[in-house]
This record gives structure tokens, sequence and C-alpha cells, in this order.
């Protein structure tokens, strides 16, 4: 069993180079130099170099792995003997234990740079192999192995212990925050929590964790080195944590004056934004003239200069992050770069038509417009499309590429700030004077409520047609008042007037010519409501 045992792991070559108290294995050996290194349990003790006859160095390790491989627990308890030799024409050290052979140590095994001579380079190969060798006798005794036991069921309980220790600490530490929540204390904002919950029990828990998993690694790695048959598994545990330890303080350490250039840019560029966001400040409150930026067009010369100063902040520092020349980075910038390009072109098309909409000044939110066969009010002017509250209370998304593609009436842009002008059409027959059609157009303007009368309403006569004139009458509405009401509310009583005076709205069409000229007497020329103006003295 013990044999078996010594076969798989005791006496298997681990090739390493830390620790090292003696100068002939290397300390970074190559893959030639692990070839040649005798290691038991993890421990390097010699390299050899010398060839014999067609033997070469790798062979003679070989060989000497399978005398360690065939002893016996008993031959482990007897000494190791160095016995001065002269073999191949030179000086050697032969080793022995129980009368068996292990290894020959020749002077060509030695190597110039280590100032050593075959005695005391014999002496050092010695004390690592009986180090070795007594580490395994007593670990191969039963009493260790009860005491190995022992502490094993010791140390579980520890374990045990830390993990219940570590949840109950957790459920004390989220009662306590749970109830100062509801006593809302605490240094995160009341309104803040309804999203982040009781953020610090659980960065707390996460914290428990990670200091779980450490304990139970550590555990793992002392559970190994207790036992002769898992010591190897122990020590690799240890060495690779100390390796994984090292790598990652040396890649903070590394990584921190490019850490600190990162910073000192964006520094920079938060400093720049700020002095630029005063100076827009001031633009869009006119209290500052600047040649080509009007107060309209802050809002979006602000978002494009943020991005083009953060765009310009992340390439300069894009170097200076840790990993930047990582497979990882790289392939996350081929990622993204890639759905930029097939999403971009619909987008892009988009979002420059809302970039000239907003440089052009054409449209602003608030304004009266009509697009095609929406007229509404500009309820937003975004990146993408545009939304107009209509008349009936719908919101119409308009994309931008469309927008700039159409025609586009603003009804407000000559009259900021105040009401907007409405005009409505009528056609009459040329039986009706036209002196009567106005002064009753005009009359229906000043019963209807929301035009402003201080703007006396306009009638133009717009086309002589075959059978009757096109007549429009525009009119100015007070400020906030809704177009599409105050429209219906003019026809109503342009409607009414109509009736009024006996004036049918309605346009005729001849098939034959009339017997009588269709035409008005000069004697009706002013009806009423027309008056007629006094003539000069």
């Amino acid at each position: 069993m013990i044999r078996a045992l010594l076969f798989l792991l005791a006496w298997i070559p681990l090739i390493t180079a830390g620790g090292l108290h003696a100068a002939e294995p290397r300390q970074l050996p190559s893959e030639q130099d692990k070839a040649r290194t005798i290691s038991i349990f993890h421990h390097p003790i010699v390299m050899l170099q010398a060839k014999f006859g067609l033997t070469t160095p790798e062979e003679r390790v070989l060989r000497i792995r399978r005398t360690l491989r065939s002893l016996s627990e008993e031959d482990i308890r007897q000494p190791i003997i160095i016995t001065p030799v002269t073999r191949y024409n030179q000086q050697g050290r032969l080793f022995t234990i129980n009368g068996k052979m292990l290894m020959l140590l020749a002077e060509s095994d030695l190597d110039e740079g280590d100032d050593l001579t075959l005695d005391q380079a014999a002496q050092r190969v010695l004390a690592r192999m009986d180090e070795q060798r007594t580490s395994l006798k007593d670990q191969y005794s039963s009493a260790y192995l009860a005491t190995a036991v022992v502490k094993t069921l010791a140390g579980t309980v520890v374990l045990g212990l830390l993990f219940y220790g570590a949840f109950k600490s957790w459920k004390k530490v989220k009662q306590y925050f749970e109830a100062r929540i509801s006593r809302k204390k605490g240094l995160i904002p009341a309104k803040w929590r309804e999203f982040l919950g009781a953020v610090e029990s659980y960065l707390y828990g996460l914290l428990m964790i990670f200091l779980g998993i450490a304990a139970f690694y550590v555990w793992l790695s002392w559970i190994f080195r207790l036992f002769p048959w898992t010591r190897v598994w122990g020590e690799s545990l240890g060495d690779w944590s100390i390796n994984v330890v090292q790598k990652i303080a040396l890649s903070i350490v590394s990584a921190l004056p490019g850490l600190l250039i990162v910073m000192i840019i964006f520094l920079i560029t938060a400093f720049i934004l700020k002095l630029l966001k005063i100076l827009l400040t001031r633009v869009e409150s006119r209290r500052m003239m600047v040649p080509g930026l009007h107060p309209e067009t802050v809002g979006a010369t602000r978002k494009l200069i943020s991005v083009m100063v953060w765009l310009f902040a992340l390439s300069a520092a894009y170097p200076f992050l840790p990993g930047a020349n990582s497979v990882a980075f790289k392939g996350i910038s081929v990622f993204f770069g890639l759905m930029l390009t097939l999403g971009s072109a619909g987008v892009m098309n988009h979002a420059m038509s809302g970039l000239v909409l907003t440089y052009s000044r054409a449209l602003r939110k608030g304004d009266v417009i009509r697009i095609g066969d929406n007229e509404g009010l500009v309820n937003e002017v975004g990146m993408l499309a545009t939304k107009i509250l209509t008349r009936e209370n719908y919101i119409v998304t308009v994309p931008n590429a469309v927008v700039v593609s159409g025609k586009i009436t603003n009804l407000s842009a000559q009259n900021p700030g105040s009401g907007v002008n409405l005009t409505t059409s009528v056609t009459i027959g040329y039986d009706t004077p036209w002196r009567q059609v106005h002064a009753m157009l005009e009359l229906a303007a000043k019963r209807t409520q929301g035009i402003d009368p201080s703007t006396p309403p306009l009638v133009r006569q717009l086309n002589l047609m075959d059978w009757y004139i096109a007549y429009e009458l525009q009119v100015k509405l007070r400020v906030g008042e809704s177009l599409a009401g105050v429209k219906s509310e003019l026809h109503s009583h342009i409607q009414d007037v109509f009736n009024e005076f006996n004036v049918q709205i309605m346009s005729p069409n001849f098939v034959n010519q009339p017997e009588g000229a269709v035409m008005v007497p000069r004697d009706n020329w002013f009806a009423a409501p027309a008056v007629q103006p006094e003539k000069p003295s």
C-alpha cells in the first residue's frame, strides 16, 4: 500500500525553482533544466549535467526516478550514506540507502558558477534528501496520521463556526440597516432606496462570501498538507495562490501611473466642460452674444460639444487604461464597432436631420406648425424624431428625416411669444357684393372669443373663379388659445352672420348661360352690414 502511494505521489518529480538554499537547481529553469532536475515532494534536489557514454542527463534522471519509486517504507526509515567513488575517470559521490544505490553525483554535474566543491555539493544534496525523507517518515507514522485526523476535524469545526458566524453577522447587519431605513436614516437619500434597497447589507454579504471562499481555500490547502498522499496538492494550492496574489499586486502597482494619467485627463475634461457650460449658459440667457450661436441652439450645441470632448478624452486616455492592449479590449472594440456600423445608417440620417432642424431654427418647442397633413403644437424636437400635439389631442411622431425632406409651415415663427395667425376661406357667388362679404367676415371675427381684438381681421380676395370668388379671412389668436377650438367657433359665427343677412354660403355652378347677368347693382354695393364710406367734401 505504502509503496503504491510512494509510486504515485511521494516521489513524483514536480519541478519548481522557488525557495532554494543551494545553487545547483536553476532559479529560472528552462524546459531542458526541468528535465534534468530531481525533485521530491515539489522540492528540487539537484540538477544533473554529466553525460556518461550514451547516457544523457535526462536518462539519468529517469533512472533515479524509477529507483526512488521502488523504495519501500523500510528503506525510507534508513539513513542515506555518501560514499566517495571514482567512475568514468572522474571523482564522484555515490548516494545509497539501505544498501540500494540512489544516484551518482559526479564532478561534471557541478556548475562552475556555483563555486562549490564536490563534497560541498554532495552535502547540500544530502541535506535536502534527508529533509524530505524525515518528513515522509514522520508523516507515515500512526501517531502522525492520528494527529492529522484530529487536526482535520478541528479545522473543519472551526471553518463551520466561521461560516455560521459570518451568516449570523450578516443577518444582524441586515436587520440593523433595515431598521435604519424604516426610520429614514442613513447616508443614502431615501428616494434612492427604492432602487438600491439595503445596499449596505448586500455589500457586507458579498464581503462575507469572499472571506468564506478565502477561508475555505486556506482550510483545503492546510488539510492537503497534513497527509502525505495530498501534500503535493496542498503545496500546489499555496504556490498558486501566492502567484495569483503577486500577479494581482504587480498588476495594480503597474497600473497606478496609467490610472493617474487617466484621472488627470478626465479632470481636465470636466474643467473644460464646466467653462463651456458657463459660457453657453450666458449665451442662452442672452447676456452674451457669440456670432453664429443662437439661444435656441445652445442646448444642442452643449450636447454636441460634450460628446466630442468626452470622445476626445476617451481616445487620449484609452492607451493608459489597464489591459487596453489585451485581446478582451480589442474584442469589445470590434464588437461595438460592428454594432455601430450595422445600426448607424438610419440612426445617423435622423440624427443629422435633427441637427439641421435645430441649427436652421425651422421650428422649436411650442411652435404651431403644419407638416403634410399634420398640424399642431410642437411638443418635442428630439435627436431622432419630432413630436406634434394635434387638435385631436394626439401625439404624432414624425422622423426628423421626413420633416427635413418635406415642407414645414411654421404658423408662429413671426410672432414669438404671442398668438398665431388663423386663416379660413369661403367661396361666394358674384351676385353677392364683395364689400358685404368683407363686412360679414369681419363681424364674425369680432364675435369670436379667443381672437385678439388689438389686431384687426384681414379679408383677402384670393381668386376670381369662373362662378364664384374665393375669400380668405385672417385673424390673430390670443396667447395660449387652441387653434382648433377658435377655428371651430369662428366657422359657427360665419354661418350665423351670413344667415342673418340672407347670404347663402354656396358656390354656384352654371350649366347654361343665365338669362340675366350675374352681377351686383350699384345700389347694393354696400349692402348691410357693409358701410359706405363718406365722400370727401
